[in-house]
This record gives structure tokens, sequence and C-alpha cells, in this order.
């Protein structure tokens, strides 16, 4: 067993030497920092350097995540105290969808419920900075009043394979989005006073094997999987960042000196501390202290040992225990902690629930429309199909977990709308679920956080329940829900391709509702893309919601009845069949997993191999009709540090809108080979009124352009045309032009790290012309 007590415990057992010393130097700022450090141990270095962990380590992760935060239990963990130092211990807790702590508590009758807000891919479909600050603003919120210090968040991994098992956790496919709405979310947080941890740095792209070896090019890292990451450090300045499970090209990521000093802190740089995430896996706590990994979560007592004896034997300097110490002891002077924060335990959670809602509306993507069908007057009778109406897919589990004071289904969001339900059909749903999760087939298989809370069940026959409802009701809508799997794992293929039973249900009842001439909506409450093109062109309508926290059957029908007009836009593209992607062949993977479509990633490969999709990335539909005009450079097109994008926006359909405009640019190919088309550039007109218009500007500089070139190590901007594409989607081009740059410039030189140990091939489309 490890606890705090033992740790610390080691610690005092080696204090002779200030035992007998009083007034000891005591952290009350920043200037205190040095002086503090200087009267500290190395055991009590160590230990600081150490998480605080008070529980049992075993092999099963549930022991020990959500377990071992006394102050606050169910978070995830906390850091060391040393107090004849005044070092107070930091309060570390889950968030990519609201603060995870335990609702109660042992002796105490009080709950304490966080808001679950929409997952990252929910919020990045909104493509609004704006927003996702005050998302991050909310989150903040409730965690300072619950006493925690640190977010462990934003998740900000590339969704670069689509059945990583956690990519609903990440923001987008694309670097740019990622970047501008990680930074939206950290500083929302810690404008607040509470610090945001970025994760999972980096290239953690599966959820299969924790173990991998990402083998990647440094140009897929810089331009693609540490982007995002490089605009929120630069941008934001967040407290932590949390060092990834898997291998970087041979090298653990916790142990990657060229990962988290090079690049992180020398490169951008980095102002805050490093931390592992929670690991159980044996790694060199040697290597990773040197490499500049400041915090060792969740904490045991051989890895104090391990750094105290490394001093002390003359393999590592103690010199670099004093820096990690430094970076941790400069953060925990901001915290509510030390600051003494009195936290009152009582966010306020109404409030924070129409942030909620807001957010989830806005981030819903309208995938089809056909003649209209949407929005839906109030006041229709409705029959609703698919097991989705019982048991709603809200999000979150693991990290993600949150539990919320309540969470509203699509049925309670329809009725308070004003729509009258096929109540028999919901009945028959409620008795199918219940009867069938009594069973030991579809019965809770797991209580831990990484366990499977449910399997997912068939679907119901419903051949003569939807000729009945057609005939009855005046529109069908149907519910798909993602197959929910393990929060260990990576999604399957059964999540993608819709079952039998799923197939049978939209074929049964949109020819019941055909035949009587009536509309069929689809909802999408899944976490990622699925495959669509087998079934849409039976349906009506189809509404993709996401994960979109505890209001969703609110924020659901305030799309469908048209008070909340759609404006989502998709992070992630839809492509037609899983096996048209470059890597399904060989993803997950094992032991070396090679990114061999290297910087093609997303759209950046279907438009650039001429792959047709069924939704491509920034695609979303509108109640309303956008124009676009004025698309136009300054400087005569001549690119000089930087040049601005001109375009003009008008609403030119019945009702108001917004309308997210996107700026794409094809770099010419010189030296380097450039994908067909990269977004640089997006914004969200205002509300538009009908008839109106915004004029929108764009500045696009020098690094924001340039491509990475791995022979100079460096950021280059190469001399030729550069193309300028203002659409709505990446397919959905409204206007072009063009500027030219007359010279090869370089932007920024870097540290040459990083670099494969082994050759491979990658993906190019010069070996595939003609």
């Amino acid at each position: 067993m490890i606890c705090s007590t033992l740790i610390m415990s080691s610690v005092y057992l080696n204090m002779s030497a200030v035992s007998g010393q009083e007034n000891f130097p005591q952290l009350t700022d920043k200037e205190s920092i040095n002086g503090v450090i200087e009267a500290m141990t190395l055991e009590e270095k160590a230990a600081l350097l150490v998480g605080g962990n008070t529980q049992e380590l075993e092999d099963d992760e549930d022991e020990i995540i959500g377990d071992q935060a006394e102050r606050v239990p169910g978070a995830a963990g906390e850091t060391q105290a040393i107090e004849r130092l005044g070092i107070p211990s930091i309060v570390l807790a889950d968030g990519p969808m609201g603060v995870r702590i335990d609702p109660t508590r042992e002796d105490d009758a009080n709950t304490y419920y966080a808001t679950k807000f929409p997952a990252p891919n929910a919020l990045a479909s909104t493509w609004d900075p704006e927003l996702v600050y005050e998302v991050g603003k909310a989150v903040a919120h409730e965690a300072k009043e619950y006493g925690i210090d640190l977010l462990l968040a934003p998740g900000m991994n590339i969704q670069s394979y689509l059945l990583n098992g956690r990519n609903y956790e990440y923001f987008s496919e694309d670097p740019y989005v990622t970047g501008m709405l990680a930074t939206a979310f950290v500083n929302g947080v810690q404008n607040q006073g509470i610090g945001t941890t970025l994760k999972h740095f980096a290239a953690y792209n599966q959820r299969a094997d924790n173990t991998i070896n990402a083998i990647v090019s440094q140009r897929a890292l810089r331009e693609i999987y540490l982007k995002g990451f490089e605009m929120a450090v630069k941008s934001a300045d967040p407290w932590a960042v949390m060092a990834s499970y898997n291998k970087i090209n041979g090298t653990w990521a916790t142990e990657s000196e060229e990962l988290l000093t090079s690049v992180l802190r020398q490169d951008w740089p980095f102002n805050g501390f490093v931390m592992t995430d929670w690991e159980f896996g044996q790694r060199d706590t040697f290597q990773q202290t040197n490499a500049g990994l400041n915090l060792l979560m969740p904490g045991r007592e051989e890895q104090v040992e391990s750094i105290v004896n490394a001093v002390q034997e003359g393999t590592l300097d103690e010199r670099i225990v004093d820096r990690n110490v430094r970076d941790i002891l400069e953060i925990i002077v901001e915290t509510p902690t030390f600051l003494e924060y009195d936290h009152s335990d009582a966010p306020h959670l109404a409030a924070n629930a129409d942030v909620s809602r807001h957010a989830a509306a806005d981030g819903m993507v309208l995938l089809k429309n056909d003649e209209r069908t949407l929005p839906l007057k109030s006041g229709l009778t409705v029959s609703l199909f698919g097991t989705p109406q019982v048991e709603p897919m809200t999000g979150g589990r693991g990290s993600a977990l949150v539990y919320p004071p309540y969470e509203v289904s699509i049925p309670e969001g329809l009725e308070n709308k004003g729509f009258t339900l096929d109540q028999d059909l919901y009945d028959k749903y409620q008795t199918y679920v219940a009867e069938l999760r009594a069973t030991k087939e579809f019965g809770q298989i797991g209580e831990g956080i990484f366990d499977t809370t449910f399997p997912t069940l068939p679907e119901m026959d419903v051949a003569e329940e939807a000729i009945k409802a057609a005939n009855e009701s005046d529109v069908g809508i149907i519910i798909l829900a993602s197959e929910f799997g393990s929060y260990g794992a990576d999604r399957s293929l059964d999540d993608f391709y819709l079952s039998e039973s799923k197939q049978k249900m939209i074929d049964d009842v949109s020819t019941a509702f055909e035949e009587v001439g009536k509309p069929v909506v689809v909802i999408l409450n899944v976490e990622g893309p699925i495959e669509v093109v087998s079934w849409r062109d039976k349906v009506d309508a189809i509404l993709l919601s996401w994960q979109p926290g505890q209001e969703l059957g609110n924020a659901v029908s305030d799309v469908l009845v048209g008070e909340v007009n759609p404006a989502g836009k998709l992070p992630q593209t839809f492509p037609i069949d899983y096996h048209d992607l470059p890597y399904s062949d060989r993803y997950p993977g094992t032991d070396d997993f090679v990114y061999e479509e290297d910087i093609y990633v997303g759209y950046r490969y279907h438009t650039t191999f001429d792959l047709e999709t069924a939704y491509e990335f920034g695609y979303g539909l509108s109640y309303t009709d956008f124009d676009y005009s004025n698309i136009r450079v300054n400087r005569n097109g001549k690119f000089k540090d930087k040049i601005t994008v001109f375009a003009t926006v008008e609403n030119v359909g019945e009702v108001p809108g917004r309308e997210v405009v996107q700026v794409y640019v094809k770099a010419p190919d010189g030296k380097l080979e450039k994908p067909e088309l990269e977004l640089k550039a997006f914004n969200k007109t205002k509300e538009l009124q009908p008839g109106k218009k915004e004029n929108l500007k764009f500045e696009l500089d020098a690094k924001n352009l340039a491509s990475f070139d791995e022979n100079l190590s460096a950021w280059v901007l190469e001399k030729g045309t550069y193309e300028v594409k203002v659409g709505a989607s990446s397919e959905d081009i409204k206007g072009t032009t063009t500027f030219s740059v007359k010279k090869d410039m370089m932007i920024e030189k870097v540290n040459d790290v990083l670099a494969p140990e082994v050759d491979f091939k990658r993906l190019s489309k010069r070996d595939n012309k003609g």
C-alpha cells in the first residue's frame, strides 16, 4: 500500500538536519519560491514531484481513479502538502464535459452535482470561440466552488483516426479548429482563477493500446499533432500539460526530453508544469524527471525513493529536481487553495444549465432537410422510435464522466415544447428496455468508470407499430445512438455501421410514413461519425446532436421547432465507408503504429485524393440561406508579413440565422508538397436578419501559412501563388482569390527533434499522379 502518510513519513524521517530550526521559510508568493526551495530537504522536493495518492495500487485501475482525493471526493487526485513550508496540496479534477466529482459523500446529506456540458466535438461544431469561452467560464465556476484548483482538460488530440475511443473528448480532425477552441476554453477557465491542463501530449490517437509506439514524421507532428497544442500554449498560457501514455518515435512521451523540453519549453515556450496521465505501468522515474516531467500521478512511494536515490548516487542533478519543483510552486501560488478561497460547495447550477443548453443547440448540425421538413410546428403529434428515447446518450464516461442534477431525454424535451407523444408506443419502448435490462445478456456488466455500463440493445421490431403510428401521428422521429463501448477501448466497426435491427427499424418507419405522405426525422445521438449513405435517402431530415450534455432533450427541441436556427458545422469528416480510409486495414495496430498517411488527415486526405464524402468537413445546413460576395485580399495580392482576406455574407432567406465562414488556402507545391487545401481561418457571423449583411475580414500571418521543412527544421513559406478559398465547407467554396509570395521565407527555426528512428513510406500525392 502507498499513501500520503507513507510518503510523508519517509520525508520526515530524513529531516534531522532541519528539526531544530524554527521560523522555516514560508511559501507566500512567487518571490518566496527560491527561499522555500533552498529550505526543502531532498526528500521533500522528491515528494512534491509525486502525487499525493492515498489508495492501494492494484492492477484494476478502478481501485484508484476518482478515489484518491480526500478533500474533494471523486476528484482525480491531489498533490503532496509540505506544511512546515506553507506548501498546500492542490486538487485536480477531470473535466472534458464538466467537473467530475462524487455527487454524494459519506455521512453527508448534501449533494454535489455538476453540470454536464456538451462533449468537446459538439462544442467544436459551434465553431464559436466566444461560446466555448463561456462554457469554460461556467466549468471553472463549478470547479472553484467545489474546491478544485486544476482542471484536467481540455483534450486536444486530433481526430485523425475515426474509431479512436476518446475522439469525443477532443475537438476536431483539424489542428487550427482545435487550437482556436482549446485556446478559448483555456482562457474561459483560467480567467476565473482555475488552472487547465492540455492533454494528451502527444500523438495519443488510440485507446486500444496505451503502450503503442506512434511512428510519425516530424512534419506531421509539427503541422498536425502538435499545432493545436502550440496555439493554446502561445495564446492562453495554460497552467499544466499532461503527457500521454504512448511512445513517440521510440521514446515514452513522459520520458521524452525532446518533447517536454526542446519543443514544449524551448520552441514555444511553455511556462507551467507537466504531469503524467494516471500511470499504472512502470516508467523510468529518473528519465521522466530529467526530461522535464514535473508531477508523477497518481503517486507511489517508490517514485519518491527513486528520485532521492538518483540524486544521492549522482545520476540525477539536484538542480533538475529544483527546476521541476519551481515549476510546480509557481503554479501552486496561483491556485484558489493557496489563496485561501472559501469555496461554497453551491455553484450556480441553474445558470450553467442554460449555458449548457445554449451550447448544445448551437453545436447541432443539420445534415439533411428535404423540402424544408424542419422546423416542425409545435403541437404536432410525434411518434418516437429507437431505444435512446428511454436511454439518452448525454455523453461522458471515464474522465468525461459527470454527475448532473438531471438529464433531459428527447421525449421530455418534446413535451416541454408542446408536442404530443404517442404514449402507447413510448410505453412499449419502456417495457422493452426494462425487460432486456433485467436479463443477464443485457444487464449491467460493470460499475467502474472504465467499464461498459450496459451492452447496447438491439432495436425493437416496430413493423406493426410503425403503420399504426404513421396513421395516427403527424411526424415520425427516429433516434439513433452510438453503440456504447468501453472507456478502455476504441470504437468498433459495429459503431460505424448500423446494426441490422436499426436498419430494419429505419426501413419499417420510413416505408409506413412515406405511404401516408408524412415526414420522418432522424436524430443522431452519437459519439462520432457513422455510416449514413445506406439509409439517408429513406428519411426526410437528419439532425446531428452528438452527445450534448444534460440538456439533450431541450436543446434538440429548440432546434426542431426553429427557436434555434442550426448553425453547427462538422469538425470531422463523415466518410462514405470506413474501408475508404487510408488506415482502415491497420488501425489500431499493435506495438509500432506507423502514421503512414502523414499530413493527409481528415479532409486533407479527401480533398487531395478526390475521395467522395458522405458529409464533408465544415458541412452544415441552416433554415435560411446565405450569399457570399466581395471575396478579395488586400495589398493587391502581394504578401509581406501577413495578408487580409475580406468577404461579405448576406442572409438571403426568410428567417434569422448565423453562418460559419471558412477560409481555406491551397499553397503551391514547391520543395514541399501541400494538401489540396487547409483551413487557415474561420469566423461566425452575428445573427443576421433576412436581407442583412455582414462584412468579415480574416488575417493570415506567415506562421499560419507556413509548412514545416524537416531538412531545415524550420517553418517556411514557399514562393508561388496561393489560392484563398472562402466557403461554407471544405467542398462548398463560394469564391476564390489569390496572393503571391515572391521568394522563399524562413519564418521560424526550431529544435531538430522527434525524428523517427525508422524509415517508412509516407502517403504522397506525388506518387499518385495519373
